[in-house]
């Protein structure tokens, strides 16, 4: 009464009875319980050769790879989930399989009991003593599930159990969607009153759907028969919408949704597969698996119907797994598979896209490389190079072997005779735009050379002259005072005196120039920078 699509899925036969409660809370679960369902239906016959209890676990675990499959192949469907129960009658012995929160009810011999236990968190906590049944009922997280197929990290753990069967036992399975309405005391009443399986069926569906109905209900009501009874099930497969939501009066072996509104629910499931259109759709076509359904009396409902029904059965589409998805449901020949599957158009491999890929990707990759590179030797930086001033094309770096920088020119400015600012920028290198600003920089690295190499002497003071002959005063002495206690007038402040003081050998053109003409020039020492 709640739910926009129908997560369900369920299939009773001779042999064979299986309910899946897909999660309804991800997208997806009437795929998965779709899924599962068409994935277990071959097993309904009585040749199991007593292992059938084995073969249902094994092909529970078959269906929950397929899950998985399906995930990989359409992300769209990731944490899809649903639950299973399902018994498989052989001889006289009933193998049952559960996981999940769906149930299983046998009432037998006047007991009536539930069968299965439900992987659930509350559930877990009634087990340990945290809380009580009643405190479940209300539990904030009693939907939680531990176990269920699907989308799940961990492999599914199942329970597996077998039971003698007796003539004139019944057994309930049913998704949670009955359980959220009705009281287990009163789906016992409703088995142990109704006159046939048809009865407690409708009875079922009928008080669930007055309730409220938060959930899906499937309801499959099994009753144990003698052999020789062919009538208690159809030898047709019942109209898939009818299956699903639509019906007069409830078919034995089975249960469904039967009120006039689950139409517009039924639809709604049916128009939401369709609608993905993009998932791993007819893989095996969907009247081939009506065809086969024909050949066994049985009842198929919900989304499984649905599928069966539209076309949209929910198989992973790769050839090599369309053919063992193919054997599990129709359990046919290799000579059968080709007839059925010979009209499929062939898949092209398209092999080429993959390296056509990587060679775009690869040119991208050097064509983005190749201008990198291109632009960085249009950049120039100012660095040491052996104590010296140098201009470098490109940037101070390095990917991998490949340096990035060359040398352009070294200059004759020594780095360890600039300032200790200029000195450090040096060293960390100076960047430059464009060789013009280069230029520009090492021009005033020199400009700062010269600031420090040749500041004038300060007037008063002599240059040192250790060869200047004629006992004249050596660098450094000051004016000879006469006697009057005043400078002496004849001294000059290049500490020679009159026109007859011989210019010293060591000592510079400016220095000897203004000696010779008797006038106070200060001395400049400019060597080692070659530009004096």
């Amino acid at each position: 009464m709640v739910r926009a699509k129908n997560d369900d899925s369920a299939y009773a036969g001779r042999y064979l009875a299986v309910v899946a409660d897909g999660m309804g809370g991800h997208a997806g679960g009437n795929v998965a319980s779709a899924s599962t369902v068409l994935d277990l239906i071959h097993l309904d016959h009585d040749g199991h050769g007593g292992e059938a209890g084995t073969h249902l676990a094994d092909e529970i675990q078959t269906a929950n790879s397929l899950l998985s499959e399906l995930v990989s192949t359409s992300p769209q469907l990731a944490g899809m989930g649903t639950t299973v129960t399902a018994l498989l009658l052989e001889d006289s012995t009933l193998q049952l399989a559960h996981i999940g929160d769906s149930r299983a009810y046998r009432l037998k011999d006047g007991v009536f009991e539930q069968i299965t236990t439900d992987h659930t968190f509350v559930q877990r906590l009634i087990d340990e003593g945290r809380i009580t049944p009643e405190d479940a009922e209300v539990h904030p997280h009693k939907n939680v599930l531990m176990r269920v197929l699907g989308d799940v990290d961990a492999s599914p753990e199942l329970d597996l159990d077998h039971f003698d069967a007796a003539l004139g036992e019944r057994w309930l399975l049913c998704s949670d969607g009955l359980n959220a309405v009705l009281p287990d005391r009163v789906v016992e009443q409703t088995m142990r009153d109704a006159p046939d399986i048809r009865e407690a069926v409708n009875s079922l569906v009928d008080m669930t759907l007055a309730g409220g109905s938060p959930d899906n209900i499937t309801v499959a009501v099994i009753e144990v028969v003698d052999a020789d009874d062919d009538g208690v099930l159809p030898a047709a497969l019942p109209p898939a919408r009818e299956a699903a939501g639509e019906r007069d009066g409830a078919v034995e072996g089975s249960g469904e949704t039967g009120d006039p509104a689950e139409t517009d629910t039924a639809e709604t499931a049916s128009t939401d597969i369709e609608h993905k259109g993009d998932l791993p759709g007819t893989a095996i076509r969907a009247d081939v698996i009506r065809e086969d359904l024909l050949t066994r009396p049985h009842v198929l409902v919900g989304s499984a119907a649905l599928a069966t029904e539209t076309g949209q059965i929910p198989i992973v589409t790769q050839r090599t797994t369309e053919r063992r998805a193919a054997k599990m449901l129709m359990r046919q020949s290799d000579e059968d598979l080709a007839e059925n599957l010979e009209d499929e158009p062939p898949v092209r491999k398209r092999r080429w896209l993959v390296p056509a890929f990587l060679s775009l990707l690869t040119l991208i990759l050097v064509a983005v490389l190749g201008f990198g590179y291109t632009w960085t030797q249009t950049r120039y930086y100012i660095a040491d190079a052996d104590n010296r001033v140098a201009i470098f094309t490109g940037v101070p770096q390095r990917v991998g072997p490949i340096d990035l920088s060359d040398l352009y020119r070294t200059t004759d400015i020594p780095v360890s005779n600039l300032p200790e600012y200029q000195r450090s920028q040096v060293r960390n290198t100076l960047p430059a735009a464009s060789l013009q600003e280069a230029e520009r920089i090492v021009g005033d690295l020199r400009s700062e050379l010269r600031a420090v190499s040749c500041d004038p002497v300060t007037p008063g003071t002599a240059s040192a002259n250790p060869s200047a002959g004629g006992g004249g005063p050596t660098a450094g002495s000051t004016a000879r005072p006469g006697p009057s206690g005043s400078a002496d007038p004849s001294a000059s402040a290049s500490g020679s005196t009159g026109p007859s003081a011989s210019a010293s050998p060591g000592r510079s053109a400016s220095a000897q120039a203004g000696a010779a003409s008797g006038t106070g020039s200060p001395s400049v020492d400019c060597g080692g920078t070659g530009d004096e």
